[in-house]
């Protein structure tokens, strides 16, 4: 079977890196840490204009109506370049969870926006002291009429135009009583902007007081938000997956380019069997990444029974690999690679953020046992040894 793109999904790419090529590739990030948002967001609008945020809304909504697949060299190269922004969260977790689970008018009031370019779309799950289990969930929406009041804060929220929140709308364990709502920079919603690691990342605490929601706001039924925010969640980490797969090829071409202009003992670097044989390791793990990337992809696109546990595969190995490649890329340029002068420094703040974002690699591994059925079969297998 053959996961490689077609010509069409090259041919994007290439006009992708072009113009990634022309704003400077990494000095977007470069600038944004230095708190010069605008051309950031100059960036996002020109991959607007390019197509890229119409590729998964479908076409009632001004989009182009494509599937994760095509999306691929989008965030490949977005992720090479360390582009800002929440571009893996607005394509690959809202769109999705809006076509499928959003009212008409919920599609017809935030998708062609999205398709434009015009407003992005991120998760405010997290709450603080709390982990990514759904019973420490506390923020809470009691409703009102025909509205909930939303009170709770969110912390380590991506920043963008329209949050999906993850709230308490009823009593419940394991998921039950909670429920995903569309929430708009309203009257009630503050925000405070918080340092994390990777700085090309804008994160917040979202405080939400009294925040009044028409319950037209729910994103599928009430109370069934945790179910429905899995399935999204399994688009996002193959979108991830990719992202992470961009990265990694950069640092695959850093290493290999700077070990053969760095001379030590009147002779490049690159030759010495130690950093040979560390690059190929490196490669190594790129190409294994890159196709659990692009299996993840399809098995999403054409909803194949053993998505999640192929989705999660993706997921636990690229973060892994991702780290490993940013710190090997380090030893192979020595000193130089602990400076701010070159990138290494940024690929390796972007991996380790990405370590335990929506989820630890422990967790993707029990998504792995329960998408293959191990779990059940262990199971099995102790009552037939206890009896």
């Amino acid at each position: 079977m053959d996961f490689s793109l077609s010509e069409d999904q090259e041919l994007f790419r290439g006009t992708l890196k072009k113009y990634l090529n022309h704003v400077g590739r990494t000095d977007v990030a470069r600038e944004f840490i230095k708190g010069n948002t605008t051309v950031a967001e100059e960036v996002s609008a020109g991959l607007a204009e390019l197509g890229s945020t119409a590729i998964p809304v479908s076409e009632p909504y001004d989009g182009l109506g494509l599937g994760p697949l095509d999306l691929i060299p989008f965030f490949e190269e977005t992720g090479r370049a360390l582009v800002p922004g929440v571009h893996v969260e607005t394509l690959a977790l809202a769109v999705p969870l809006l076509e499928k689970y959003g009212t008409e008018a919920q599609k017809e009031k935030y998708l062609p926006e999205i398709a434009s370019g015009s407003i992005t779309a991120t998760l405010a799950w997290l709450e603080a002291g709390k982990s990514y289990d759904p019973d420490g969930i506390t923020c809470r929406a009691q409703q009102d009429g025909d509205d909930f009041i939303i009170d709770g804060v969110k912390t380590l929220v991506p920043c963008g135009d329209v949050f999906l929140a993850l709230v308490r709308t009823a009593e419940g364990s394991k998921g039950e009583g909670l429920s995903l709502i569309l929430i708009e920079q309203v009257e009630g919603v503050s925000m405070r902007k918080l340092n994390v690691l990777d700085e090309t990342q804008h994160v917040v605490e979202l405080t939400l007081n009294q925040v009044k929601v028409p319950q037209s706001q729910v994103v599928g039924a009430v109370g069934d938000g945790w179910n429905i925010l899995q399935d999204g969640l399994l688009s996002f980490n193959a979108a991830l997956s990719s992202s992470m797969v961009g990265a990694m090829d950069e640092i695959v071409s850093m290493a290999a380019e700077y070990a053969k202009i760095r001379i030590q003992f009147n002779q490049p670097i690159g030759r010495f069997q130690a950093i040979k044989h560390r690059i190929v390791n490196m490669k190594l793990d790129l190409e294994t990444a890159r196709s659990l990337s692009y299996y993840a992809n399809w098995a999403v696109e054409n909803q194949t029974d053993d998505r999640k546990a192929a989705v999660h595969s993706a997921r636990s190995f690229n973060t892994e690999a991702f780290i490993r490649l940013a710190s090997d890329n380090i030893q192979i340029h020595g000193g130089i690679g602990f400076t701010e002068e070159i990138d290494c420094h940024l690929f390796l703040k972007r991996a380790r953020y990405y370590q335990n974002y929506l989820g630890s690699v422990r967790k993707s591994r029990g998504h792995i046992a329960e998408g293959l059925d191990w779990s059940a079969k262990k199971s099995e297998r102790d009552v037939v040894s206890i009896g």
